[in-house]
């Protein structure tokens, strides 16, 4: 069926000249938010979606199902600190999880802090959190709306009271307590002018790293680092000992500077602290992971694609590094945590699935392999000077267990501490399975499939194709009662397309999807299409790609360069406009991946994939695929403009079309970001939708 699409305004006297060529921006009006027009607009567009989404038969039936599914208890693996012990944990449907204490492990749990209780519809969430060194002050950072802007405030653990205090225009910070227990350190952008609520479209710009003695008002907050480049946030930690503040600058989202300050124990923090440069170019990544005295150890990529670590002593920076733990040749160093005085924990990626052993801290020498299934570790709890470590395992059939390790015994055996149980779910009844297929150049990419057990493959089942590709972001395996959904009320197939981009295979594989190689990530995810299809899991018909931020990017690409390999598209608060994104809040940091139109070569191929840019009606008989965009007000990661002018320019040059039978529509939530700490209820209605408008677009059978 064709459809009636808002009338959206053109503004055809709006254009940009990029090195000679002039570009058209009709819908530029639509980057203010908090224009009238711009309100009405988003109110026009979901009176189209919303109906359409809700005439779904089997709306109510699915939301259900989601909903008694993801009705279980969640638990995170325990946290020590100070002689406590804190958990999180959700009851199922709650929408924030909550933070429990625990005098010890087999004590009853009560209630330390609970998000649920700071707003009516669970739209306050904690985003970030420090306990001191001493573990008797609980710092916490509150995101409102999904915003990243965050207040911080302070609890006092024994007596549960927070302190008076609360620190406001924080963003991407670090919290480092000193050991001292007085006061930490912090990132905000103090000097801002006007709102800072997540609404607004404006650069951050000019962090500093501000140090605050507790008790204290914000306003006597010290600013401790800052830099020249307005463009840097600043990364830090305290080191293990408490006598390093170690700072690692990032200007994009690739390569840190390295630096550190030295603490003088019992010197208060009152002006600028002096700065010793280690790494002064931003051409490599840094991580700290402990240090003995003045020799410290990171996690880098400098000369090693891989990653390996390297030990620095900062007594001595003319000293050549040495390594600790050498590149591997083929499987990448994921992180690394120093546990039990002198020992180390390494998690790999191999082929996409992690393994996990333990090393002499001293020497580099391996002392156990950790016995890992198919999955990934989600989570390790421990500290560089405990014996006792917990780490959590998922894998997509495996909801999450935790395990409790105590390193101080000899004869290691982990041992379950705590197991997820998902209603009546049985692995039993499906199967995952990891396949290699070419890409357009010949390179093998990875790709997991989750079907039923015994599925017949001819063809005709639904598939649901999701892929990020960008970042040296890794998307391994997890658990996720939403793909269980699709699987079991279509009878689909699950693909996860691990796309160059990503850090699968370290930096070489992230590096093939970068700049002038990006067409890569769009021709490895075509591709996977193809395979699926080849090998009649599915058909271009019953295919749905998904993808959200710079998988957002990768959808709507997709889409513009190969419209007839599918039947439905769900692009998530994607980057759609590849001349401008640089301009909006952190936007100019992923200039570091995707270059920017402001430099000429990098305009020449940003401008041929730009999904904003390369709209136009396909050729022959095909049509654009059934298309939702989700895009949410308080987005200030990836500003909703990009959507809003996207849905625009798809229904003006498409939607008119009389080939285009497909809907061309766009979601767009309230109180909502980009999507950390999304409450469980407005997470539930989303997959919900996104579910009812494939199922109703493609006409899919549903299964009871």
């Amino acid at each position: 069926m064709a459809f009636t699409y808002p009338n959206v305004k053109r503004d055809e006297t709006v254009s940009d000249v990029y090195h000679g060529i002039e570009v058209k921006d009709p819908y530029r009006w639509l980057e203010d938010p908090d224009a009238e027009e711009t309100k009405k607009f988003v109110d026009a567009q979901n009176a189209v979606t919303r109906p359409y989404i809700d005439s779904y038969p089997y709306r109510e039936k699915i939301n259900k199902i989601i909903t008694d599914l993801w009705d279980y208890p969640k638990i995170s693996a325990p946290y020590f600190h100070g002689n406590k012990y804190f958990q999180y944990r959700n009851s199922g449907l709650q929408n924030q999880s909550v933070i429990y204490v625990l005098d010890n492990l087999k004590s009853e749990p009560k209630v330390f802090l609970d998000p649920n209780l700071l707003s009516a519809d669970g739209t306050i969430a904690l985003a970030d959190s420090k306990f001191s060194e001493d573990g008797k002050t609980f710092a916490y950072g509150l995101s409102e709306s999904g915003s990243d802007w965050l207040e911080i405030r302070f609890k006092d653990v024994e007596s549960g009271k927070d302190y008076p205090e609360v620190l406001k225009k924080v963003k991407f910070t670090s919290l480092a307590w000193l050991h001292n227990n007085k006061g930490f350190f912090y990132c905000a952008y103090l000097n801002k002018e006007g709102k800072a609520d997540g609404s607004e479209t404006d650069s951050n710009e000019n962090q500093k790293l501000y140090f605050h003695k507790l008790g204290t008002p914000q306003s006597e907050d010290v600013v401790a680092v800052e830099f020249d480049d307005p463009q840097l946030r600043i990364g830090a930690t305290i080191s293990h000992c408490g006598k390093y503040l170690v700072l690692t600058p990032i200007k994009g989202c690739k390569n840190n500077l390295l630096y550190f300050a030295k603490l003088e124990e019992n010197r208060e923090i009152k002006d600028v602290l002096k700065l010793q440069e280690v790494v002064g170019e931003l051409k490599a990544d840094y991580e700290y992971i402990t240090n003995s005295e003045s020799k410290f150890v990171f996690r880098t990529n400098k000369d090693a694609p891989n990653y390996r670590l390297v030990i620095i002593d900062f007594n001595d920076l003319t000293k050549e590094w040495t390594d600790l733990i050498p590149e591997n040749p083929k499987d990448v160093i994921d992180w690394a945590k120093a546990v039990n005085n002198g020992q180390l924990i390494l998690c790999y990626l191999q082929d996409v699935k992690n393994v996990m052993s333990l090393h002499k801290l001293d020497t580099g020498e391996k002392i156990y392999d950790f016995p890992l299934e198919l999955g990934s570790v989600s989570a390790l709890s421990g500290k560089h000077n405990r014996s006792e470590i917990f780490y959590g395992f998922n894998s997509f059939l495996t909801p999450n267990i935790i395990y409790r390790v105590d390193l101080s015994n000899p004869n290691i055996k982990p041992e379950v501490f705590q197991e997820t149980r998902v209603g009546d779910f049985d692995p039993t009844k499906y199967e995952c399975k990891q396949v290699f297929y070419d890409s357009k150049d010949g390179t093998k990419i990875p790709m997991f499939i989750i079907t039923k057990k015994g599925v017949k493959l001819d063809g005709t089942n639904p598939c649901l194709l999701y892929a990020y590709g960008g970042f040296n972001i890794t998307m391994g395996p997890s658990f996720s009662i939403s793909r269980l959904v699709f699987v079991n009320c279509f009878n689909g197939v699950y693909a996860l397309a691990n796309i160059r981009g990503g850090g699968e295979y370290g930096d070489t594989w992230h590096n093939a999807g970068r700049f002038h190689l990006k067409q890569n990530c769009f021709d490895d995810f075509q591709y996977a299409a193809k395979y699926l299809v080849n090998n009649k899991y599915t058909n271009a018909n019953k295919l749905t790609i998904q993808g959200g931020s710079n998988g957002g990017l990768l959808v709507a690409a997709c889409i513009n360069q190969a419209p007839h390999l599918f039947g439905a598209a769900i692009c998530q608060v994607g980057v759609l406009d590849m001349l401008r994104f640089h301009k909006f809040t952190i936007g100019y940091a992923w200039k570091s991946d995707y270059g920017s139109s402001e430099t000429e070569k990098d305009f020449q191929y940003l401008f041929k994939y730009s999904p904003l840019h390369n709209v136009a009606i396909p050729q022959g008989n095909s049509q654009y695929p059934a298309t939702l965009l989700l895009t949410a007000s308080h987005d200030d990661r990836v500003v909703p403009l990009h959507s809003l002018k996207f849905i625009s320019e798809l229904q003006y040059r498409v939607g008119k079309s009389p080939r285009q039978q497909n809907p061309l529509m766009v979601r767009v939530e309230t109180k909502a970001g980009h999507g950390a700490g999304k409450p469980t209820s407005k997470v539930i209605e989303e997959v919900t939708d996104i579910f009812s408008f494939i199922a109703k677009s493609l006409n899919l059978t549903y299964y009871d």
